[in-house]
């Protein structure tokens, strides 16, 4: 039998799969890996140089994302273009609470990150330039695979969507992302431009109705500002501009069993998450470092990559983290859409104990930076022999 030209297909070369592919590179050199995409990759299809767009989409990283880039080699490059959070603050319109965090505290010299996905994309499409791993042209997107490949999704639609947007404030973030909770469901302003200098532009993810989000995209630029102003409040002072918008519904999304004999799904395709607390991309590369993880050991052992136990492993690794973070997620939307007094009396007195309690605050500050689970060993081949510290 002719051996195969390739030991891994991944299915899709977003972000997911490209830091897949990489740390497959890095980790796992020994693997014949190709990446499925769309579009064709060659070193003529880059930009020589980065000029960030006002009106770029963007992704929070948590600190512990940082922590996996960095043993990928790549955080040094994205940390050019990637905004630090010094501060996140998290509040309840037209209620007393309000929680406090400052990296400083934890003595971390961020909270997180927040960098543009085309930033992010080039990062990854250098790099894999440089490896061994194969990029092929093939119809991606949204195919449906998933479904095809027998996965079946358990979805539920929160019946929100999510406005994305970059805005600009007459006073500067100063380095500081807000959760604002409101009647009509949470928001979030993410600092976001230059690494070093505070600035005036942050990226904003507005949740509305269907109802509202129509009426919404339908003001004119001056009146989307004044919504805005009237949900968020005079934190930033006044709003001065609101790039393009896009929107899409939000639905949690998980699939309970995403292992099959040869398949894995991982990202948004095993899980997408409400936007609430930042979550969804650092969830997927924590998963990703697990199943790495598991096809170093399978190698190492003379196991197939897609033998069902090795990817059982995989599954069973990274549960509990996607199950608490999905909780977590989940919780928070739940909680503060509630609008009845006794509720926002009590979620209130929540934010207000979080605030002035250590522990309590500790905990919040670990789960913000994704911080806490067990983190997967991806050492470069070389160095394999330290145990998988419980948390970090």
């Amino acid at each position: 039998m002719t051996k195969p030209d390739t030991d891994l297909i991944i299915a899709g070369g977003g972000l997911a799969g490209a830091t897949l592919a990489l740390a497959l590179a890095r980790m796992v050199p020994s693997l014949r890996v190709t990446v499925v995409e769309a579009f064709p990759l060659s070193p003529d299809a880059l930009p020589e140089s980065y000029q960030p767009s006002y009106d770029a989409r963007s992704t929070a990283l948590a600190w512990g994302s940082r922590l996996i880039f960095e043993e990928l080699g790549l955080w040094q490059r994205l940390a050019e273009h990637a905004t630090p959070i010094e501060h996140i603050h998290v509040s309840d319109r037209g209620h007393f609470g309000a929680t406090r965090l400052h990296a400083a505290e934890h003595g971390q010299a961020a909270l997180g990150y927040v960098a543009d996905n085309r930033w992010m994309g080039l990062c990854l499409m250098r790099e894999l330039l440089d490896t061994n791993v194969c990029l092929v042209v093939a119809d991606g997107g949204r195919s449906g695979l998933r479904e095809r490949l027998g996965f079946r999704p358990d979805r539920h639609s929160y019946g929100q969507n999510a406005l994305i947007a970059n805005v600009s404030t007459s006073d500067s973030h100063v380095f500081t992302a807000f959760e604002r909770f409101t009647d009509a469901g949470p928001m979030a302003l993410l600092p976001h431009g230059s690494p070093t200098r505070a600035g005036h532009q942050s990226a904003l993810v507005w949740t509305l109705s269907d109802e509202v989000l129509q009426q919404v995209l339908a003001l004119p630029d001056d009146e989307k500002c004044r919504w805005l102003q009237d949900r968020f409040g005079w934190r930033l002072g006044r709003f001065t501009r609101i790039g393009a918008c896009h929107h899409y519904p939000l639905t949690l999304t998980t699939v309970d069993e995403p292992v099959r004999p040869g398949v894995a799904l991982v990202g948004n395709a095993a899980h997408a998450l409400h936007p609430v607390a930042g979550q969804g991309f650092n969830l997927a590369l924590r998963g990703l470092m697990t199943l790495v993880e598991q096809f170093r050991l399978a190698e190492e052992h003379g196991r197939s990559i897609g033998d069902l136990e090795v990817l059982k492993r995989y599954q069973a690794l990274h549960r509990e983290d996607w199950q608490q973070t999905v909780r977590f997620s989940d919780s928070l939307v739940r909680l503060f859409g509630h609008s009845m007094l006794p509720v926002a009396a009590a979620r209130d007195a929540g934010l207000v104990g979080l605030d002035l309690l250590p522990g309590a605050k500790r905990w919040f500050a670990r789960k913000a930076m994704g911080l806490g689970g067990r983190r997967a060993v991806i050492e470069r081949p070389g160095n394999l022999n330290r145990e998988a510290p419980a948390n970090e």
